[in-house]
């Protein structure tokens, strides 16, 4: 029995065993331990995206692409898409819950795309991608396509998109994304 302590293990003999320390180390150094389910997407969509920039034609690589990349990525993503986007010339355009079937393209919801461009962000800049300044995910031009996908999917389906607005907290008021200690004077200006 005793002689289970003794069993050669990989680690170096001036190191203690990998299992008498294993919840002690950072994560980073645990295989063994799950990924959250943020990590894994945001590593599975990492590995898309670099799929994808393989497939193209020249291949390129991380130090080579850029946000016109990020731009056709999203783009080629609304073949798998599955919302249902209305042409403005569809008898459904601006109809919350169209009656029938059309032939109208299904794209990426503009929630997903959103998220999407999060994890990559990370993901480009745990990758060695250099400072966010230079992050081609962060690169207004995203921003710009983001909006557009949002609006364009909002007029099609007739459902204006609204920020969600800021509950109230006891003891202040919240006027115009802004917080305003709710004082006599303010509590009757503001109600």
């Amino acid at each position: 029995m005793s002689s289970d302590h003794h069993t050669p293990t990989k680690d170096p003999p001036d190191r203690p065993s990998s299992s008498s320390i294993n919840h002690k180390l950072p994560s980073q150094s645990q295989p063994q331990q799950p990924l959250s389910r943020y990590e894994s997407q945001k590593r599975r969509d990492w590995n898309t995206f670099i799929q994808y920039l393989k497939s193209q034609n020249p291949p390129l690589m991380m130090s080579q692409f850029d946000y016109t990349n990020v731009l056709s990525f999203l783009r080629y993503l609304d073949q798998f898409g599955k919302t249902k986007v209305h042409h403005q010339a569809c008898v459904f355009f601006g109809q919350p819950d169209p009656p029938g079937p059309c032939t109208c393209p299904l794209k990426q919801a503009w929630g997903s795309l959103d998220a999407l461009i999060g994890r990559l962000r990370a993901a480009y800049e745990e990758h060695g991608g250099g400072s966010p300044d230079t992050n081609p995910f962060a690169n207004g031009s995203i921003r710009v396509h983001l909006r557009e996908v949002r609006e364009s999917q909002a007029k099609a389906r007739g459902i204006p998109y609204r920020k969600k607005k800021r509950r109230k907290v006891k003891n202040e008021v919240v006027v115009a994304g802004k917080d305003v200690a709710n004082s006599s004077t303010h509590n009757l200006s503001s109600t």
